[in-house]
């Protein structure tokens, strides 16, 4: 996360039943594994917990202008629950969403309580971020993650929570006998964005890696004993970054687009058709041996092979006007099915958050805007001026394009390890949990006078955390590698609340911008108490933690918690066991670096809130859940974090009333495409319609947008919605306090789009100034694609 907001914009059947093996046999490698014995109970769950399109600022860049204004693609929580028959069982949520929330996680938690009592609990419970940087913001309970969204905004912690609970409950209903396989490999999908600290860690220790990042992806694979393959849960480092600071639609960013992608490929390798895949648009192709499928349209015959033909059907459907609708239909006209078919998973693919707190999606690397040579290597500069200096991803300049691009690296790894997945996953389900008070915490370390014990400090920024980063650079005069501090913000910090001496003692060399752990009004700034989780699946052991890790100190603390469970257990685990970390999990607290990369004070150090020893802090309470797993111990649970929804603030000023022009209705066409227009793949066709705020129905499990295709029955059937990567809904208003609005649907035909008739429909909702609620729905004349 790049936060930077204070000082400038800144900065996831009998017969039948043997003909589905064959194909299980034919499309998915390795599916011999459905015959399997199986020890576990599966179950996997998806749901939408995409937020409000409009008016509320994006969480991650802490950019006061980077306010949502439609939708790139839909943002999920996608969940897997393991179970041993009458025995434990753990549950793993990962949101799209660019980190969890403790207040998220409480609720949760209570509504699961309520449902099935002890069966579900912070114990084997494990929600976490993929890093997104575009979606809405506003859900989290502590004061210095929710000033940009002007407070608290309960439709987008609404809508997260009841996603969070209903993808739980599918998967809890899921659940059925089945089989887990892991298997790892390596991809290139980031850079080390602050190698100036990474090289201030000890040589002898750097000397062990090839990289100054975490390539290595970890797959779990899902079979079903009857229906074979149901998902796959990856983890990989690198940020949600590859959207901008700039961008105003709400998208999954790299990892989201990954997992729509295999869940696209999933679904499409189940029909057996032969393809090329709907995430490849306009830019770039893929390698077609793997058959990469489109999902829908290739289903549907090609019936206009004749270019007057076509050119006849297009000029006979005109735009439609806009029409009222008795509610929000839109829900049974997505492109996916949202619900399982029968009684059949539908596939969940999760691309997860590890250690990826210095790892950048901008791979090209870091260049300054008004020369375009390269930045600064230590500071991250241009002519000594932060704000310049921005990394580019792949697809530079198109950040779209980018965030395909790394997108599509994680899923044709996933691919690639799904579908040579041969190692099964045996063993016990375990879990243990703890909430530490890391604004005090005496930790244990080794130096070259022996051990000596240390403690952690309340929560401080330092100035380097307002210089923000390379993929979200801060403002005015500050920048990465202060360790000194500038006299006049020291003033302005000590304005808001000056720090003790023994605080500035404990977190140096971070000169202290703001003691925020120490700042408690309206209520806290940031979380002192933190959530630390272990859920162990066989071999497979899950180290879930409220925070960015960089890639040394994750390293670390994989290395500590190996060296318990393989030397200090009883031949359980030997050194094939698989360690991730879950970044971003159960709530957030910023930064973890290791002690030498703190000393650097680039954004990461001064953005680790709890002092040089912070992640000894980690590593010495890790090796305390870990040792539990052996001993069957039940660990002290600590202080309980505070629960401060009643004390939230929200001034983000409500939907007062969508308008038209006289005579306009909402739906009517603003700005048509062509008329009797034909387009070719890779062109970008858009139409606006008069619309309404989308904060009015978040269309939940439904879609703003349609591209429809006409069949050979003249009937228009849905061929691409707000969920595909292809087709933006953008939102706008022709001013900030206008009660009018426009929708423009904007597609970029894809490659492998079938030739005929296409159109746009745009759905909505409108408020009366009364507040009553209508639906609307309105389409554009249609058009060719040849």
């Amino acid at each position: 996360m790049e936060l930077s907001f204070y000082f400038g914009s800144h900065s996831s059947y009998s017969f039948m039943g043997i003909f589905f093996c064959l194909l299980l046999f034919t499309f998915f490698p390795n599916s011999q594994v459905v015959l399997a014995d199986s020890e576990y109970l599966i179950g996997l769950g998806s749901y939408d917990i995409t937020g409000p399109a409009a008016d509320v600022n994006m969480m991650g860049y802490a950019n006061t202008d980077q306010i949502a204004s439609g939708v790139h693609f839909r943002l999920k929580a996608r969940s897997f629950i393991v179970a041993e028959p009458g025995g434990n069982r753990v549950a793993f949520v990962n949101l799209d969403a660019c980190m969890a929330s403790q207040l998220v996680t409480i609720k949760v938690l209570e509504r699961l309580r309520a449902r099935y009592g002890d069966l579900y609990s912070e114990q084997n419970v494990a929600i976490s971020g993929i890093h997104t940087h575009a979606g809405p913001g506003g859900y989290l309970q502590y004061v210095v993650y929710i000033v940009t969204s002007l407070g608290f905004v309960r439709q987008s912690f609404d809508v997260i929570v009841d996603g969070i609970e209903k993808s739980i409950i599918q998967a809890h209903q899921n659940l059925r006998p089945g089989s887990l396989y892991v298997n790892t490999g390596e991809l290139d999908a980031g850079i080390n964005r602050s190698p100036s600290a990474y090289l201030n860690n000890p040589a002898s220790e750097r000397s062990q890696y090839q990289y100054n990042v975490d390539k290595q992806m970890t797959l779990l694979k899902f079979i079903d004993n009857e229906w074979g393959p149901i998902g796959s849960f990856n983890w990989f480092a690198t940020h949600g970054t590859s959207m901008s600071r700039t961008n105003s639609l709400i998208s999954g960013d790299n990892k989201g687009a990954a997992a729509r992608f295999m869940e696209d490929w999933a679904k499409q390798k189940s029909l057996g058709t032969q393809s090329h895949s709907s995430h490849v648009v306009a830019s770039g192709t893929h390698n077609n041996q793997q058959g990469f499928p489109r999902r829908v349209s290739n289903i549907i015959p090609p019936v206009h092979e004749n270019s007057n033909k076509l050119k006849e059907l297009v000029s006979s459907f005109k735009a439609s006007g806009g029409m009222q609708l008795s509610g929000p239909q839109s829900i049974v006209q997505r492109v996916r099915n949202t619900f399982s078919q029968g009684s059949q998973q539908n596939f969940v693919s999760a691309f997860c958050q590890t250690n990826c707190g210095d790892v950048s999606p901008n791979v090209l690397g870091t260049f300054c805007i008004d020369t375009g040579l390269p930045c600064d290597f230590n500071y991250s500069t241009c002519n000594g001026k932060n704000e310049l200096c921005y990394g580019r991803g792949p697809g530079y300049p198109d950040e779209i394009e980018s965030t395909r691009i790394i997108g599509d690296r994680q899923f044709t790894k996933a691919v690639d390890l799904f579908n040579t997945a041969s190692e099964q996953i045996k063993g016990e389900v375990e879990f243990h949990h703890a909430y530490i008070d890391f604004s005090q915490l005496e930790v244990t370390v080794s130096s070259s006078e022996g051990k000596q014990v240390v403690k952690t400090c309340p929560a401080a920024m330092g100035f380097a955390f307002a210089a923000g980063t390379t993929d979200g650079p801060g403002a005015f005069d500050f920048k990465q590698g202060d360790n000194q501090g500038n006299p006049f913000w020291k003033v302005v910090g000590s304005l808001v609340k000056a720090p003790s001496k023994e605080q500035v003692d404990c977190q140096k060399p971070k000169p202290i911008l703001l003691d925020t752990g120490e700042m408690k009004l309206p209520y806290d700034w940031v979380p002192s108490i933190l959530p630390i989780q272990i859920l162990r699946v066989g071999q497979v052991v899950i180290l879930c933690v409220p925070g960015e890790f960089t890639t040394m100190a994750g390293r670390r603390l994989r290395d500590a918690v190996k060296e318990v469970l393989t030397g200090d257990g009883n031949g359980e685990f030997d050194n094939n066991v698989h360690i991730v970390i879950a970044g971003l999990t159960n709530t957030y607290s910023q930064y973890v670096t290791t002690f030498e990369e703190y000393q650097i004070q680039r954004y990461e150090g001064a953005s680790t809130l709890y002092g040089p020893h912070t992640l000894n802090a980690y590593i010495q309470e890790f090796r305390k859940l870990a040792s539990a797993l052996f001993t069957d111990q039940n660990l002290p649970q600590g202080p309980q974090p505070p629960d401060l929804l009643d004390k939230q603030i929200s001034l983000l000023p409500p939907v007062i009333v969508d308008s038209t022009p006289a005579g306009v209705h909402f739906g009517d066409i603003s700005n048509d495409v062509p008329i009797n227009s034909t387009f070719k793949r890779g062109d970008v066709v858009s139409a606006t319609f008069w619309s309404a705020c989308p904060r009015n129905d978040l269309m939940t499990n439904g879609t703003f947008a349609l591209v429809e295709f006409l069949d050979s029955s003249q009937n228009w059937v849905p061929a691409y919605d707000d969920d595909d990567f292809c087709l933006l809904f953008k939102w706008s208003r022709p001013s900030k306090l206008s009660a009018q609005s426009h929708a423009t649907l904007e597609w970029r035909i894809p490659q492998d789009s079938l030739p005929g008739v296409y159109r746009f429909r745009h759905f909505g909702a409108s408020k009366s100034l009364l507040g009553s609620i209508s639906y609307f729905t309105g389409s554009s004349a249609a058009f060719g694609v040849v």
